[in-house]
Protein backbone atom coordinates (compact mmCIF):
# COMPACT_ATOMS: atom_id res chain seq x y z
CA UNK A 1 0.00 0.00 0.00
CA UNK A 2 2.68 2.13 0.86
CA UNK A 3 4.26 1.54 -2.28
CA UNK A 4 1.08 2.58 -4.06
CA UNK A 5 0.62 5.29 -2.58
CA UNK A 6 4.45 6.68 -3.38
CA UNK A 7 3.94 6.08 -6.69
CA UNK A 8 0.51 7.49 -7.19
CA UNK A 9 1.88 11.00 -4.98
CA UNK A 10 5.71 11.15 -7.69
CA UNK A 11 2.42 11.22 -9.95
CA UNK A 12 0.46 13.26 -8.96
CA UNK A 13 3.49 15.74 -8.54
CA UNK A 14 5.08 14.94 -12.08
CA UNK A 15 1.99 15.85 -13.67
CA UNK A 16 1.99 19.30 -11.63
CA UNK A 17 5.17 19.85 -12.53
CA UNK A 18 4.41 19.08 -16.50
CA UNK A 19 1.03 21.51 -16.12
CA UNK A 20 3.80 24.61 -15.02
CA UNK A 21 5.75 23.63 -17.89
CA UNK A 22 5.37 26.06 -21.06
CA UNK A 23 5.02 23.38 -24.24
CA UNK A 24 7.05 25.19 -27.17
CA UNK A 25 5.95 23.36 -29.73
CA UNK A 26 2.31 24.00 -29.14
CA UNK A 27 3.02 27.69 -28.11
CA UNK A 28 5.03 28.55 -31.33
CA UNK A 29 4.23 26.08 -33.88
CA UNK A 30 5.74 25.65 -37.45
CA UNK A 31 8.73 27.78 -36.88
CA UNK A 32 10.10 29.40 -40.03
CA UNK A 33 12.96 32.26 -41.27
CA UNK A 34 12.30 35.21 -42.11
CA UNK A 35 15.04 37.56 -42.66
CA UNK A 36 17.94 37.01 -39.95
CA UNK A 37 15.62 36.00 -37.59
CA UNK A 38 13.68 32.48 -36.52
CA UNK A 39 10.04 32.82 -36.08
CA UNK A 40 7.46 31.05 -34.86
CA UNK A 41 4.21 30.56 -37.11
CA UNK A 42 2.68 34.18 -36.79
CA UNK A 43 6.20 35.37 -37.64
CA UNK A 44 7.13 36.13 -34.36
CA UNK A 45 10.98 36.21 -32.94
CA UNK A 46 11.77 32.94 -31.28
CA UNK A 47 14.78 31.73 -29.22
CA UNK A 48 15.60 28.61 -28.87
CA UNK A 49 17.50 27.18 -26.03
CA UNK A 50 18.42 23.91 -24.76
CA UNK A 51 21.28 21.19 -24.74
CA UNK A 52 22.65 18.28 -27.07
CA UNK A 53 23.27 14.97 -26.33
CA UNK A 54 26.96 13.55 -26.60
CA UNK A 55 27.65 11.21 -29.13
CA UNK A 56 25.14 8.41 -29.84
CA UNK A 57 27.81 6.04 -29.51
CA UNK A 58 29.63 6.80 -26.62
CA UNK A 59 26.78 7.45 -24.38
CA UNK A 60 24.04 5.70 -25.75
CA UNK A 61 22.42 4.99 -22.29
CA UNK A 62 21.52 8.92 -22.39
CA UNK A 63 19.14 8.42 -25.70
CA UNK A 64 16.19 7.54 -23.94
CA UNK A 65 12.33 9.41 -23.03
CA UNK A 66 13.08 10.13 -19.70
CA UNK A 67 16.07 12.37 -19.92
CA UNK A 68 14.29 14.36 -22.56
CA UNK A 69 11.57 14.42 -19.99
CA UNK A 70 13.82 15.65 -17.26
CA UNK A 71 15.54 18.45 -19.57
CA UNK A 72 12.38 19.54 -20.81
CA UNK A 73 10.83 19.81 -17.52
CA UNK A 74 13.56 19.77 -15.05
CA UNK A 75 16.24 21.96 -17.11
CA UNK A 76 13.52 24.12 -18.72
CA UNK A 77 14.85 23.01 -22.33
CA UNK A 78 12.76 24.12 -25.40
CA UNK A 79 15.17 22.59 -27.43
CA UNK A 80 17.33 19.25 -27.33
CA UNK A 81 19.97 18.58 -30.47
CA UNK A 82 20.07 14.23 -31.05
CA UNK A 83 24.23 14.25 -31.80
CA UNK A 84 24.69 10.99 -34.26
CA UNK A 85 28.27 9.91 -34.85
CA UNK A 86 28.76 9.41 -37.86
CA UNK A 87 32.44 8.61 -38.51
CA UNK A 88 35.54 8.57 -36.07
CA UNK A 89 34.50 6.49 -32.99
CA UNK A 90 33.21 2.71 -33.42
CA UNK A 91 29.77 1.75 -33.07
CA UNK A 92 28.93 4.84 -35.60
CA UNK A 93 26.80 5.22 -38.03
CA UNK A 94 28.76 4.17 -41.11
CA UNK A 95 29.27 1.03 -38.83
CA UNK A 96 25.92 0.82 -37.50
CA UNK A 97 23.46 2.22 -38.97
CA UNK A 98 20.38 0.91 -37.52
CA UNK A 99 21.68 1.45 -33.92
CA UNK A 100 22.64 5.26 -34.56
CA UNK A 101 18.92 5.25 -35.86
CA UNK A 102 17.41 3.76 -32.83
CA UNK A 103 18.90 6.02 -30.99
CA UNK A 104 18.27 9.30 -32.63
CA UNK A 105 14.28 7.89 -32.72
CA UNK A 106 14.36 7.94 -29.28
CA UNK A 107 14.89 11.25 -28.68
CA UNK A 108 12.74 12.57 -31.12
CA UNK A 109 9.69 10.49 -30.48
CA UNK A 110 10.61 11.58 -26.93
CA UNK A 111 10.72 15.21 -28.04
CA UNK A 112 7.44 15.39 -30.41
CA UNK A 113 5.52 13.30 -27.13
CA UNK A 114 6.70 16.24 -25.02
CA UNK A 115 5.89 18.88 -27.25
CA UNK A 116 9.66 20.32 -27.22
CA UNK A 117 12.04 21.26 -30.97
CA UNK A 118 14.43 18.19 -31.69
CA UNK A 119 17.60 18.67 -33.71
CA UNK A 120 18.74 15.73 -35.83
CA UNK A 121 22.22 16.57 -36.08
CA UNK A 122 24.99 14.58 -38.83
CA UNK A 123 27.61 14.83 -36.26
CA UNK A 124 30.30 14.58 -38.55
CA UNK A 125 33.48 16.31 -39.52
CA UNK A 126 33.70 15.01 -42.86
CA UNK A 127 31.60 15.29 -45.72
CA UNK A 128 29.51 11.42 -46.80
CA UNK A 129 26.65 13.14 -49.40
CA UNK A 130 25.24 10.47 -50.47
CA UNK A 131 25.18 8.52 -46.88
CA UNK A 132 23.71 12.11 -45.69
CA UNK A 133 20.84 11.94 -48.48
CA UNK A 134 19.73 8.49 -47.27
CA UNK A 135 19.60 9.52 -43.61
CA UNK A 136 18.31 12.57 -44.17
CA UNK A 137 15.03 11.31 -46.97
CA UNK A 138 14.83 8.96 -44.39
CA UNK A 139 14.25 10.88 -41.46
CA UNK A 140 12.24 13.62 -43.77
CA UNK A 141 9.84 10.83 -44.54
CA UNK A 142 9.16 9.90 -41.35
CA UNK A 143 9.54 13.19 -38.79
CA UNK A 144 8.39 15.65 -42.08
CA UNK A 145 4.80 16.12 -40.56
CA UNK A 146 5.80 17.14 -37.56
CA UNK A 147 6.86 21.03 -36.67
CA UNK A 148 8.98 19.81 -33.69
CA UNK A 149 11.69 18.88 -35.88
CA UNK A 150 14.90 20.58 -37.28
CA UNK A 151 17.87 19.19 -39.24
CA UNK A 152 20.99 19.92 -38.91
CA UNK A 153 23.16 18.39 -42.11
CA UNK A 154 27.01 19.09 -41.22
CA UNK A 155 28.59 19.12 -37.49
CA UNK A 156 31.80 21.19 -38.06
CA UNK A 157 33.35 21.00 -41.51
CA UNK A 158 36.66 21.36 -40.98
CA UNK A 159 38.48 21.19 -44.38
CA UNK A 160 35.99 21.03 -46.60
CA UNK A 161 35.78 24.33 -48.73
CA UNK A 162 32.59 26.87 -48.73
CA UNK A 163 31.97 26.11 -52.34
CA UNK A 164 31.94 22.14 -51.55
CA UNK A 165 30.02 22.31 -48.66
CA UNK A 166 27.01 24.74 -50.47
CA UNK A 167 27.02 21.55 -52.93
CA UNK A 168 26.59 19.34 -50.28
CA UNK A 169 23.96 21.51 -48.59
CA UNK A 170 21.81 21.98 -51.72
CA UNK A 171 22.14 18.26 -52.29
CA UNK A 172 20.97 16.91 -49.31
CA UNK A 173 18.14 19.49 -48.65
CA UNK A 174 16.86 18.77 -52.24
CA UNK A 175 16.53 15.13 -50.37
CA UNK A 176 14.45 16.42 -47.19
CA UNK A 177 12.17 18.97 -49.53
CA UNK A 178 11.10 15.75 -51.18
CA UNK A 179 9.02 14.93 -48.22
CA UNK A 180 9.70 17.94 -46.54
CA UNK A 181 8.59 21.30 -47.29
CA UNK A 182 8.96 23.60 -44.49
CA UNK A 183 10.51 22.46 -41.39
CA UNK A 184 14.17 24.44 -40.68
CA UNK A 185 17.55 23.28 -42.13
CA UNK A 186 20.71 24.25 -40.79
CA UNK A 187 23.98 23.88 -42.40
CA UNK A 188 27.33 24.56 -40.80
CA UNK A 189 30.13 26.49 -42.34
CA UNK A 190 34.34 25.95 -42.64
CA UNK A 191 36.87 25.48 -39.69
CA UNK A 192 34.67 23.87 -37.29
CA UNK A 193 31.70 26.10 -37.57
CA UNK A 194 33.37 29.17 -36.84
CA UNK A 195 34.23 30.68 -40.42
CA UNK A 196 30.49 32.29 -40.67
CA UNK A 197 32.20 35.40 -42.52
CA UNK A 198 33.24 33.24 -45.58
CA UNK A 199 28.75 32.43 -45.56
CA UNK A 200 28.10 36.09 -45.32
CA UNK A 201 30.27 37.04 -48.56
CA UNK A 202 28.14 34.20 -50.57
CA UNK A 203 25.16 33.00 -49.15
CA UNK A 204 23.24 29.54 -50.63
CA UNK A 205 20.56 30.44 -53.03
CA UNK A 206 17.15 28.85 -53.18
CA UNK A 207 16.48 26.82 -50.24
CA UNK A 208 14.00 28.44 -47.89
CA UNK A 209 13.97 28.16 -43.95
CA UNK A 210 17.89 27.94 -43.87
CA UNK A 211 19.89 29.05 -41.27
CA UNK A 212 23.75 28.96 -40.69
CA UNK A 213 25.59 27.55 -37.89
CA UNK A 214 27.98 28.93 -35.47
CA UNK A 215 29.61 27.19 -32.61
CA UNK A 216 32.11 28.30 -30.21
CA UNK A 217 33.48 27.30 -26.42
CA UNK A 218 33.75 30.24 -24.66
CA UNK A 219 37.55 30.22 -22.96
CA UNK A 220 38.81 29.73 -26.10
CA UNK A 221 36.43 31.93 -28.49
CA UNK A 222 36.18 35.49 -27.56
CA UNK A 223 35.28 38.89 -29.29
CA UNK A 224 36.64 38.12 -32.31
CA UNK A 225 34.25 35.62 -33.02
CA UNK A 226 30.99 37.23 -31.39
CA UNK A 227 31.71 40.63 -33.74
CA UNK A 228 32.56 37.77 -36.82
CA UNK A 229 29.03 36.49 -35.85
CA UNK A 230 27.26 39.86 -35.39
CA UNK A 231 28.98 41.44 -38.90
CA UNK A 232 27.31 38.33 -40.56
CA UNK A 233 23.76 38.64 -39.03
CA UNK A 234 24.26 42.56 -39.66
CA UNK A 235 24.98 41.05 -43.97
CA UNK A 236 21.70 39.08 -43.44
CA UNK A 237 22.61 36.11 -42.96
CA UNK A 238 20.01 33.75 -40.05
CA UNK A 239 22.21 32.32 -37.33
CA UNK A 240 21.76 29.61 -34.86
CA UNK A 241 24.21 28.12 -32.58
CA UNK A 242 23.75 24.64 -32.41
CA UNK A 243 26.45 23.95 -30.31
CA UNK A 244 28.36 25.72 -27.25
CA UNK A 245 30.02 25.38 -24.53
CA UNK A 246 31.79 27.56 -21.42
CA UNK A 247 35.24 25.18 -21.48
CA UNK A 248 37.99 25.74 -23.91
CA UNK A 249 37.62 23.71 -27.70
CA UNK A 250 39.25 20.70 -26.49
CA UNK A 251 36.23 20.57 -24.70
CA UNK A 252 38.14 20.37 -21.86
CA UNK A 253 40.23 22.84 -19.76
CA UNK A 254 38.92 25.48 -17.79
CA UNK A 255 35.47 26.84 -17.63
CA UNK A 256 35.38 30.87 -18.26
CA UNK A 257 31.98 31.69 -16.68
CA UNK A 258 32.57 35.47 -18.00
CA UNK A 259 33.25 35.09 -21.88
CA UNK A 260 30.08 32.54 -21.51
CA UNK A 261 28.25 35.38 -20.19
CA UNK A 262 29.20 37.62 -22.91
CA UNK A 263 28.13 35.33 -25.48
CA UNK A 264 25.06 34.86 -23.81
CA UNK A 265 24.77 38.25 -23.92
CA UNK A 266 25.16 38.47 -27.18
CA UNK A 267 22.90 36.18 -28.63
CA UNK A 268 20.17 37.11 -26.78
CA UNK A 269 20.53 41.01 -28.02
CA UNK A 270 20.70 39.20 -31.91
CA UNK A 271 17.68 36.85 -30.69
CA UNK A 272 20.12 33.72 -32.14
CA UNK A 273 18.95 30.58 -30.49
CA UNK A 274 21.78 28.73 -28.32
CA UNK A 275 22.44 25.27 -27.60
CA UNK A 276 25.15 23.40 -24.93
CA UNK A 277 27.08 20.40 -25.10
CA UNK A 278 27.02 18.36 -23.47
CA UNK A 279 24.98 15.43 -21.95
CA UNK A 280 27.35 13.27 -20.96
CA UNK A 281 29.30 11.50 -17.97
CA UNK A 282 33.14 12.00 -19.27
CA UNK A 283 35.60 12.79 -17.73
CA UNK A 284 36.30 16.63 -19.33
CA UNK A 285 34.81 20.03 -18.43
CA UNK A 286 32.08 20.48 -20.95
CA UNK A 287 30.50 16.75 -19.96
CA UNK A 288 27.55 17.97 -17.46
CA UNK A 289 27.32 14.34 -15.65
CA UNK A 290 28.83 12.30 -13.19
CA UNK A 291 29.22 8.63 -14.29
CA UNK A 292 27.15 7.67 -11.30
CA UNK A 293 24.38 9.64 -12.73
CA UNK A 294 21.23 8.02 -13.81
CA UNK A 295 20.11 7.61 -17.55
CA UNK A 296 16.59 9.12 -16.68
CA UNK A 297 16.56 11.84 -14.58
CA UNK A 298 15.99 14.21 -13.06
CA UNK A 299 19.30 14.54 -11.72
CA UNK A 300 20.31 15.70 -8.24
CA UNK A 301 22.82 18.30 -7.53
CA UNK A 302 25.15 16.10 -6.20
CA UNK A 303 25.61 14.15 -9.93
CA UNK A 304 25.70 17.46 -11.66
CA UNK A 305 29.33 19.35 -12.42
CA UNK A 306 29.79 22.19 -12.05
CA UNK A 307 29.45 23.05 -16.21
CA UNK A 308 26.10 21.51 -15.86
CA UNK A 309 24.83 23.25 -13.19
CA UNK A 310 26.28 26.80 -15.13
CA UNK A 311 23.53 25.17 -17.75
CA UNK A 312 20.97 24.17 -16.39
CA UNK A 313 21.09 27.48 -14.34
CA UNK A 314 20.83 29.49 -17.65
CA UNK A 315 17.89 27.65 -19.12
CA UNK A 316 16.19 28.37 -16.32
CA UNK A 317 17.38 32.11 -16.46
CA UNK A 318 16.67 32.66 -20.11
CA UNK A 319 13.47 29.91 -20.49
CA UNK A 320 12.08 30.71 -17.73
CA UNK A 321 11.29 34.58 -19.03
CA UNK A 322 9.15 32.81 -21.70
CA UNK A 323 5.88 32.75 -21.38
Amino acid sequence: MKRLLLAISLMICSLAMSAKQVAPVKQWGQLQVKGTQLCDQQGNPVVLRGVSFGWHNIWPRFYNKKAVCTLKNDWHATVVRAAMGVTTVEDNYLDNPEFAIQCIEKVVDAAIKNNIYVIIDWHSHEMHTQKAVEFFGRMAQKYGKYPHVIYELYNEPVEDSWESLKQYCKTVSAEIRKYDPDNVILMGCPHWDQDIHIVADSPIQGINNLMYTVHFYAATHGEYLRDRMEKAVEKGIPVFVSESGACEASGNGRLDAESEQLWIDRMEKLKISWICWSLSDKDETCSMLLPRATATGPWPDDVIKKYGKLVKGLLGKYNGLQK
